[in-house]
């Protein structure tokens, strides 16, 4: 019996970890042959200790402390329970109508201070003296809860761990003596991010707005694009410790039914203690972690999450970062960018065709280079083999050594000036490629036709909108100098066949990555390589099997 099972299926099958613990102790059933893939090996066994140790805890962790009706005694379990933090704000009062002891609790630079005054201490302090309200606690406590605040979103608690969360998610927590509920009210109020167009994503023309740190905000801007009532936003927590809130966002009638519950299984299996950005997210549920192709697109525009939706994808939202993922993720999505729908389709077509090419350059110039100047000559025209011999003419390294200096000075340069700040990392980008380009020249170490080949495989990477799979093929492009220098051109060929025999194994959420290329898809080919007319598209892409397959009507079709 050979086990192919993903681990994202063996962490919720608990008939596998018998069969783990099974191999794990020599034991078998049956006389069954029990056969592990080794490529899952080290996973599984890291998930069954996890597994292992959850299950071996002891009880008392789970046992949570429960409201008391004495005042003092909560705000006692309270400080105890955060170490009696500096920014832990209480503050206690009497109501005169019925004096009644009360306190309230928030963490300082988490909430709102107007709202905390406004809807609570002066409702409780001021307003309920005009007011008859009753003497007995819980009658009291439920007039409190449902007739004297005046925050929005308010809830009943009875648990300190419930508590503690919620106060130091920006919540206020109302305590009423003699009484064993508290109310958990949400006054955030710490400083955001205003909202501007994404530094990494921008576009000629089109919507000037980005994804801030607020899933909220992020939520709302989600909703401006997409004013449909069946957008759906599910929530998660995410982190041991840091319990930060992940949203899934779809609309319901388009997403197909297993990718969505696919997504919501992978994420319910994250087992980590913090979460500062969905690349954590990502790593974590992506179908190959051996894999140098990101198999799930990142974003901070709105305008490209709502398209994603509407196509049939699922967005993940995590609080904290701009950054929004959406799955599933083709090779073909990865070349898409904003502009390419803001302008006509001619234009748009153009655009895309360039970016095939820059990713081909990206990859394959370098050692294109490398195999016809060491091995196939005989393929350069005669005058421009006598040109590039006249620039190699005194150069000490062969080609391939000269590729691989140029390149990674190249790939420091620009990790340099992605490290710096703006104004100076521009400036080191260019002076340096500039003037070590130029020296490097004069100094004999490289040929002038190796600078110019390393500066368009530069400037052909740069035209790949999405920078993780601009970064893969980065990478790539050593290995196909490396194979490129042994082999030449049959190098260059074995590459790119195991290229593509990756890629053709490679999924996400269940989605070929080479859609609708391989499997094929003839649909879909309409906004692939060329985008067609926005008027001929009316069928969202056949590849996500979306259940609402029409986007637009047949019949309003412009002739």
């Amino acid at each position: 019996m050979v086990v192919n099972s993903p681990l994202n299926e063996v962490l919720l099958d608990p008939l596998f970890f018998l069969l783990y613990k099974n191999l794990e102790t020599g034991e078998t059933k049956g006389g069954a042959d029990y056969h592990v893939t080794e490529g899952y090996d080290m996973r599984l066994r890291s998930a069954f200790k996890r597994r292992k140790n959850q299950q071996t805890k002891p009880e008392k962790e789970n046992i949570s402390i429960k409201v008391s009706k004495e005042l003092n005694q909560n705000l006692d379990n309270l400080k105890h329970l955060l170490d009696d933090p500096s920014d832990l704000v209480i503050r206690e009062f009497t109501i005169k109508s019925t004096n009644h002891k009360c306190g309230i609790a928030y963490i300082d630079g988490l909430v709102d201070k107007y709202t905390i005054h406004n809807s609570i201490l002066k409702n409780l302090q001021v307003r309920v003296d005009n007011q008859q309200l009753s003497e007995e606690t819980e009658a009291l406590f439920e007039e409190i809860y449902k007739e004297v605040i005046s925050v929005t979103d308010i809830e009943e608690s009875t648990e300190l761990d419930h508590i503690a969360e919620a106060i130091l998610s920006g919540s206020t927590i109302f305590y009423l003596d003699g009484f064993d509920k508290a109310l958990t009210m949400e006054t955030i109020g710490w400083e955001d991010r205003a909202i501007k167009e994404p530094e990494s994503e921008t576009v000629i023309r089109g919507p000037r707005e980005g994804f801030v740190e607020n899933h909220n905000t992020n939520m709302s801007l989600i909703r401006r694009n997409i004013r449909h009532p069946n957008l759906r936003f599910k929530t998660h927590q995410i982190g041991r410790r840091s319990k930060k809130t992940l949203v899934v966002s779809y609309v319901e009638g388009i997403v197909h039914p297993d990718i969505l519950k696919e997504v919501n299984r992978r994420i319910e299996t994250i087992d980590i203690d913090y979460a500062p950005d969905t690349g954590y997210i990502e790593q974590w549920i992506e179908d190959s972690f051996l894999s140098p192709f990101p198999q799930m697109l990142n974003t901070e525009r709105p305008d490209k999450v709502a398209s994603y939706i509407l196509k049939g994808k699922v967005a993940i939202i995590l609080d904290g970062t701009p950054f929004v993922l959406t799955v599933p993720a083709t090779f073909g999505d990865t070349l898409f960018a904003a502009d390419d729908y803001y302008e006509r389709w001619l234009i748009g077509s153009l655009l895309r065709i360039l970016r095939y090419l820059g990713a081909f350059f990206t990859v394959f110039l370098p050692s294109l280079y490398i195999a016809l100047v060491s091995y196939q000559q005989g393929m350069i025209p005669s005058e421009l083999a006598f040109s590039i011999a006249a620039t190699r003419d005194g150069v000490p390294f062969p080609a391939f050594i000269e590729a691989l200096l140029m390149g990674m000075v190249m790939e420091m340069l620009r990790e340099a000036g992605a490290r710096l700040p703006s104004s100076i990392g521009e400036t080191i980008g260019i002076v340096g490629g500039l003037v070590i380009g130029e020296a490097a020249v004069q100094a004999g170490i490289v040929s002038p036709i190796m600078v110019i080949v390393v500066a368009l495989t530069a400037i052909s990477s740069f035209s790949i909108p999405e920078y993780s799979f601009a970064i893969s093929l980065r990478m790539i492009r050593f290995g196909a100098m490396f194979a490129a220098a042994v082999l030449g051109l049959y190098g260059v060929i074995i590459v790119y066949i195991a290229i593509n025999i990756h890629i053709v194994n490679l999924k996400s959420m269940g989605v070929p990555y080479t859609a609708p290329f391989a499997p094929n898809f003839p649909n879909d080919f309409k906004d692939l390589v060329i985008r067609a007319p926005i008027t001929v598209q009316t069928k969202r892409p056949e590849r996500l099997k979306p259940q609402d397959q029409h986007s637009a009507s047949k019949g309003e079709q412009r002739s």
